[in-house]
């Protein structure tokens, strides 16, 4: 089947099914209270801040093996590129950096190679996933110059004893585990979950790009997903003695390793090592209700992401032994390196109070404390940053139909000093209509790993990474519009933006004579790339969703288009080749207009599902799903092919205690044969298949009505 057959089908298959049912319904979706563009609860029909929302109906139906799968099969808004060093999402044009992501409003942090392990997140653990989109720095500070991402967590609303266990198995190896064991007695509960996850991985191709390696490999030994296990048990204490005051503590452990072809074969695509990460949290908090609409709440979080090499084989190598620095130092199986240490510490201390003429204040400060440990990569070992904030907001209403919310937050770093980043946002009703616009600025200091890290990449010849101490902070400008219009089944949005980044930081090559002289002695580097300020860089785009939903059926889709644009000193060959064709000297480095790394014009997802109840004691779901993206641009290594792959999942639920979930991923097997050390459009291994089951246990009897509206109140408010 062609691809244009393919493309046929699928829309074929979405606007019959858009009219197939009559059927009344009211849109749930729409009735959904959402935290994240405020930090105060709205009903999604009437929040001032375009969000989008994934509720748990949809990820129940869709039935995704990992966070990354359910974000890309339900929006359109999302690339990810997973490798051994992180999941590579890109949102709306801008990468990882530049996206919050929040976990029941509580950031996330894990992170490999720049980019975080969302593995973290437990999917079957998820009530529904928020997202807002554009500059949020001045309600969440740094990193939420694209957007937020907030992963709220389900909560269990059952007094006495629930247990539940989820197995999902799959191919090539695919292990899923979830276990929960919720205890709810008076004013004290407790919940404990433990999540594992594994692949056998799998090989795409065993070609070698020719660009980089001595000569052309076609056996190699490469994976294009490696093998990998990663477990977590987390653990969260909630006491609430009276109504109006609850307090918490939670915890969490997380251990992954990534193994990687070994031995000695041509050193090209066999390694001597794999990868070990190891994650710990502690956090703490209250939250004081002063009354139904004014409460004060304090989180104190501790966390800490360790990546070392895991030696499988005996190795030469540089290392720290005991402090000192030793060359050629011998590694043995077994033995591992610690690569780097990141700890953070994050206290926040927010109020919500009502006011005069229908206004609601929100006011807040934050501290955050990174600490950075990496012997082998940074100059010094070790690297810290201190950043303190305040902020306020106003929600209010001028007439009856335009509210409004203004914000503003004071940050200081003490590396870049003091920044003031407001944002104002508006939402006109009109009906069946809602009009929403925002303005808002961006703020992002440089990291401790941009401005001080350094990593060397053996491939066929020494590939080096520097941080760089003379980066600026990046600041942005942020312009978003949105239409929406809802009436009966169908809601359809239309929403452009424009996202213009001041100083954005990204990895540049750079001539090898540029690079410290002792690192090119040690080294001797054929490309070096470090971390700059790129000039003028420019995302915009426009997003259109639409979802029509009756009775039994729901059928929708979502289309991204994007454009990006920058400014970047060219490398030294790009130099030379503009003087030999020109036979003129330049004096300064030149500018060249460069796309962003990772774009893509087009994304575009579909769906239809259809549900039924056959009796109280069985219901069935079916879903189809497309996803399409066009060409992925990038810098160096050549692009990623555009793709489209399809999904059919299927969900059955025995009575309140059993689910039973199987289904079909990439119904067409299409699979990217591009070269190992190429950018790839997709990493699915072709068609595979997946089952699940659920068993959920309850011992003991439903929170009275009366209860259980203060406990959805008072998680409702916590997420930020």
């Amino acid at each position: 089947m062609g691809n244009r057959q393919k493309w046929a089908l699928g829309l074929w298959l979405v606007f019959v099914c858009a009219f197939a049912q009559n059927q009344k319904r009211t849109d749930v979706n729409l009735q959904e209270v959402v935290v994240t563009g405020t930090g105060t609860q709205h009903l999604l029909k009437d929040a001032p801040v375009q969000t989008e929302v994934i509720s748990h109906r949809q990820l129940q139906q869709y039935a995704g093996r990992s966070i990354e799968d359910i974000l890309s099969g339900l929006t359109s808004s999302f690339d990810f590129n997973e490798n051994d060093m992180g999941s590579h999402l890109q949102m709306n044009g801008l990468g990882n950096s530049y996206v919050l992501i929040l976990i029941d409003g509580r950031r996330l942090h894990g992170d490999n190679g720049g980019e975080n392990d969302l593995s973290l997140i437990d999917p079957q653990n998820i009530e529904r996933i928020e997202v807002v989109k554009g500059a949020s720095s001045a309600l969440y500070g740094s990193d939420a110059i694209a957007g937020v991402i907030n992963i709220i967590t389900r909560r269990h609303t059952s007094q006495g004893l629930m247990l539940e266990n989820t197995s999902r198995v799959g191919s090539y190896g695919d292990v899923r585990q979830h276990n929960g064991l919720a205890l709810n007695y008076g004013r004290v509960s407790s919940y404990t979950n433990f999540q594992l996850q594994h692949s056998d991985g799998w090989q795409n191709t065993s070609e070698e790009a020719p660009s980089q390696t001595e000569y052309h490999i076609t056996d190699s030994r490469n994976q294009t997903v490696n093998r990998h296990t990663n477990w977590q048990v987390a653990e969260r204490l909630t006491y609430q003695p009276t109504r109006q005051l609850e307090f918490y503590a939670d915890g969490s452990l997380y251990r992954k390793r990534i193994y990687r072809p070994c031995g000695h074969h041509r050193g090209v695509d066999v390694k001597t090592y794999d990868l070990q990460y190891n994650n710990a949290s502690l956090s703490a908090g209250g939250k004081w209700k002063i009354n139904d609409d004014n409460f004060i709440t304090l989180d104190a979080d501790w966390k800490r992401h360790a990546y070392n090499y895991a030696y499988t084989d005996t190795t030469l190598t540089d290392g720290y032994i005991k402090g000192r620095f030793t060359n050629y130092y011998p590694y043995f199986p077994g033995d591992r390196e610690l690569q780097s240490d990141q700890r953070l510490v994050n206290v926040l201390l927010k109020g919500v109070f009502s006011l005069p003429y229908e206004q609601r204040l929100s006011a807040g400060f934050e501290y955050r404390y990174d600490w950075l440990k990496a012997p082998m990569r940074v100059a010094d070992g070790k690297a810290t940053d201190n950043t303190e904030a305040l902020y306020v907001q106003d929600e209010f209403s001028l007439l009856s139909p335009l509210y409004l919310t203004a914000g503003l937050r004071l940050t200081r770093n003490e590396g870049f000093g003091t920044r003031l980043t407001p944002k104002v946002s508006a939402m006109l009703k009109l009906g069946d209509f809602r009009i929403r616009a925002t303005w808002s600025q961006g703020y992002k200091t440089p990291t401790p790993k941009e401005l001080h890290y350094q990593y060397v990449r053996n491939m066929n010849g020494v590939y080096l990474y520097l941080g760089n101490e003379n980066l600026k902070a990046q600041t942005s400008n942020y312009f978003g519009l949105s239409g929406e219009y809802s009436i009966g089944h169908l809601t359809l949005t239309v929403a452009p933006y424009y996202n213009k980044v001041e100083n954005m930081i990204a990895l540049v090559t750079i001539p090898t004579r540029e690079a410290p002289g002792s690192l090119l002695t040690k080294y001797d580097p054929i490309r070096v790339r470090q971390y700059q300020n790129i000039e003028d860089a420019k995302t915009w785009g426009v997003d259109v969703t639409v979802r029509y939903q009756s009775r039994h059926f729901t059928v929708g889709g979502s289309y991204s288009y994007l454009d990006t644009e920058a400014n970047q000193y060219s490398s030294e060959d790009e130099k030379q080749a503009k003087k030999k064709r020109k036979e003129e000297q330049a004096t300064e480095p030149a500018m060249r207009r460069v796309t962003i790394d990772g774009m893509a014009h087009h994304k575009a997802n579909v769906y239809v599902t259809w549900n039924h109840d056959f009796s109280k004691c069985y219901q069935l779901g079916v879903g189809l799903y497309g996803r399409f993206s066009s060409k992925r641009y990038y810098q160096i290594d050549g692009d990623g092919k555009g793709y489209q792959l399809w999904r059919l999942s299927t969900t059955h639920q025995f009575g309140e205690h059993f689910r039973l979930e199987a289904g079909v991923d990439n119904l067409f097997n299409y699979v990217d044969r591009t070269p190992h050390g190429l950018h790839l459009g997709t990493t699915t291994p072709g068609r595979t298949f997946y089952t699940s089951l659920t068993v959920r246990l309850n011992k003991g009897k439903k929170l009275t009505n009366k209860y259980k509206s203060n406990f959805k109140s008072n998680q409702n408010d916590e997420q930020d």
